[in-house]
């Protein structure tokens, strides 16, 4: 069998009715070899090179590759890690294209493209029986091109494991748990969308590879920031039911999401690649052409540079880097149906050479004209480790940004006596201003939240002072030490009746803040049903009842809490706006005032005072439509608070969990630690 010229583009296997074209951007390669496999990907037949090299692009055409077929690739060219190459043609490389990866990366040295002895030296060891290869994919049919969209005032977003959310869930057959199948029963949709959430953001579900040292302690990466294929759903969460793949069966998810009138967000790793440091394995882009794919150090190319604490860094400055990306994401949304995607340690697509941020980076300008990705939803975690990596509120307009100082004014705010007036309050409440209000960005630009996937769950928050993470083999060294967290009393789970009566309420109170303020809210999976990791803030590594959802000990009442502040969240339009309030509104318009317990506006010594935490927030409105009122007491003592006129009736109230409307007179006295909504 030999292969035709073929063409360039597009990148990776392309198969079509004269057989597959296949395309490997490696400028800095001598040669590259095609490498057929049997259907087991253990057993190559056949070696055949790429007879083309179009600026820096190998190609050739396989007459007879059709879907299904196995293959890798050998890229030749010089071993010399100082100055940034270290091509190894002993080891098979994954195509980054692949759309389905056969085989699993067990941490074994001979994935490694050095000599585990000597790093300076190329490794001889031939790993084509045991390497990561791709399976040619037949194409999935077209997504339907209108789809819900969300009006972003109404969104609110749920972050959830596939694995986590349905491998306890009583209701999904047993062969679906833990898979996208299980994600897409009726039962686990019908819990989310009467919850009212309209968004399902779901942790990483690119093909990963754990992390060397994990796979030596019988522990995996759970969350899955190890991205190794990132065209390629994860076979992990793949039921394996014959006459499915994992991409169908993820499409099948989408759809079903789809015809709930609900979006799908996926959270991506492009930061970073599962090759970790210069001591990783040989997996992918170091064989094929490590000088072009990463960000290299200056002083030595031998070494990366690790804005990400992972190891290396995608270097986005190359416009192959930015086409890698591209391409990828077009294809989650073409081909697989996802609305939008959540950016890992975001600032890295923004770091030059040289690492300095870039607003104005290659990454975000490609994404803003492209006629696909321009209308998706685009989220980014505006950090990483590296100088300057603290970037709330920069990116640009259309992005949306998780609000990591909305989370910690909250928590300080109701779990520490002291620490943050109510300035700082107001602000985190109304969409953060000083952060995200320039550059025509909407309020919705906020994400705000309490907990996500990194932290503490709600219920641990206000059970634990300290960390737990033993589980995870590094003595409690890992994962922050800043939680702002407050155990009520007992540290951990407990029979207290009291401490438990305390640890409800401010959960409600909690969750009542986040839902009700201006911005995107975003819940954690396990918020609404009271779960726990038993202190563990760090569970990134544990694949089990520890991060599974509970679903047997659900905390109903809190659940139809949630769904209460949701309902409401819908019925107050002032509580969502779109729009930022003037420090001067217009006559005629809505208006926030912000008032002291006493019922007089906020004066500027006001604002700043330490031994106050209680404070009312008024929206008037022109008639017919309804004034709204919130009183918040996050102080140890009940607060009497005087209520403007106008009649109001108490909708909410966090202090219990199923209160009934009822009328409010000219005062009202809040409890510790509780909020109360009223409208007119």
């Amino acid at each position: 069998m030999s292969l035709r010229t073929g063409w360039p583009s597009p990148l990776g296997a392309t198969p079509g009715p004269d057989g597959t074209n296949f395309a490997l951007v490696a400028p800095n390669a001598t040669a590259v070899e095609l490498c057929l496999f049997d259907s087991t990907g253990q057993n190559e037949q056949q070696r055949l090179k790429l007879p083309a090299c179009t600026d820096g692009v190998w190609h050739g055409q396989l007459p007879n590759g059709r879907p299904g077929l196995v293959y890798g690739f050998r890229v030749h060219g010089p071993w010399a890690p100082h100055e940034g190459h270290r091509y190894n043609p002993a080891k098979l490389v994954l195509d980054p294209y692949a759309r389905e990866i056969v085989g699993r990366y067990d941490g074994s040295d001979i994935f490694q493209g050095h000599d585990p002895k000597q790093p300076d030296r190329p490794d001889r060891r031939d790993n084509g029986a045991v390497a990561l290869k791709a399976r040619i994919a037949a194409p999935l049919p077209p997504v339907a091109p209108l789809r819900t969209r969300v009006d972003p005032r109404d969104r609110v977003l749920y972050e959830l494991h596939v694995r986590g959310q349905t491998r306890l869930h009583p209701a999904v057959p047993p062969e679906l748990q833990g898979s996208f199948a299980g994600l897409a029963e009726p039962a686990v949709l019908d819990h989310l969308q009467s919850l009212g959430v309209t968004t399902l953001s779901l942790l990483p579900v690119q093909h990963r590879a754990d992390e060397e040292r994990l796979l030596k302690t019988g522990l995996s990466n759970y969350w899955g920031y190890t991205t190794i294929g990132w065209f390629a759903p994860e076979a992990r969460y793949w039921s394996g039911r014959p006459g499915t793949t994992p991409a169908g069966e993820f499409r099948a998810m989408a759809d079903a999401i789809h015809a709930r009138g609900m979006e799908l967000v996926i959270d991506v790793v492009y930061n970073h690649s599962a090759e970790t440091d210069e001591l990783g394995p040989t997996l992918s882009m170091r064989g094929i052409d490590n000088a072009l794919y990463y960000h290299l150090r200056p002083d030595d190319r031998a070494l990366y540079e690790n804005w990400t604490g992972c190891g290396n860094c995608l270097d986005f400055s190359q416009p192959r880097v930015v086409q890698l990306a591209m391409d990828s994401l077009r294809h989650w949304v073409t081909a697989l149906g996802v609305d939008g995607f959540r950016f890992d340690l975001a600032t890295v697509l923004a770091r030059r050479q040289g690492g300095a941020f870039d607003p104005r980076a290659p990454f975000f300008a490609t994404a803003a004209q492209d006629p696909v990705l321009a209308n998706a939803l685009w989220i980014a975690e505006p950090w990483d480790i590296g100088t300057g990596g603290w970037r709330v509120g920069e990116f640009p307009p259309g992005w949306l940004e998780w609000n990591d100082r909305y989370r910690d004014t909250l928590r300080a705010f109701w779990l520490q006596h002291g620490g943050v007036d109510r300035g700082e309050f107001a602000r985190r409440f109304t969409a953060s201003s000083d952060r995200f209000q320039h550059d025509g960005r909407a309020p919705t630009a906020s994400v705000n939240f309490i907990t996500a996937h990194d932290g503490f769950t709600l219920r641990d928050l206000v059970s634990y002072n300290d960390k737990h993470n033993e589980a995870n083999g590094e003595h409690n060294r890992d994962g922050t030490s800043r939680n702002f967290s407050r155990n009520c009393g007992a540290e951990g789970e407990t029979y207290d009746a009291g401490v438990l009566a305390e640890r409800g309420k401010l959960q409600r109170a909690l969750l009542a803040t986040l839902l009700l303020s201006q911005g995107t809210p975003m819940l954690l999976a396990g918020n609404e049903i009271g779960q726990t990791q038993q202190g563990n803030n760090n569970a990134y590594c544990q694949d089990g009842p520890l991060t599974w959802l509970d679903w047997i000990r659900a905390d109903g009442s809190l659940t139809e809490f949630v769904r209460r502040v949701l309902a409401l969240r819908r019925e107050a339009e002032p509580l969502r706006s779109g729009h930022w309030w003037p420090a001067t509104p217009v006559a005629g318009d809505p208006v926030l005032r912000w008032r002291t317990p006493e019922g007089h506006d906020l004066l500027p010594d006001d604002w700043q005072r330490g031994d106050s935490r209680a404070l009312a927030i008024l929206f008037e409105a022109p008639a017919p439509a309804p004034g709204w009122l919130v009183l918040v007491n996050a102080q140890p003592e009940p607060v009497r608070f005087a209520l403007p006129p106008g009649g109001w009736m108490r909708r909410l109230a966090s202090d219990s969990p199923n209160t009934a409307p009822c009328p409010l007179g000219d005062e009202a006295t809040v409890p510790p630690s509780s909020l109360w909504v009223a409208r007119t």
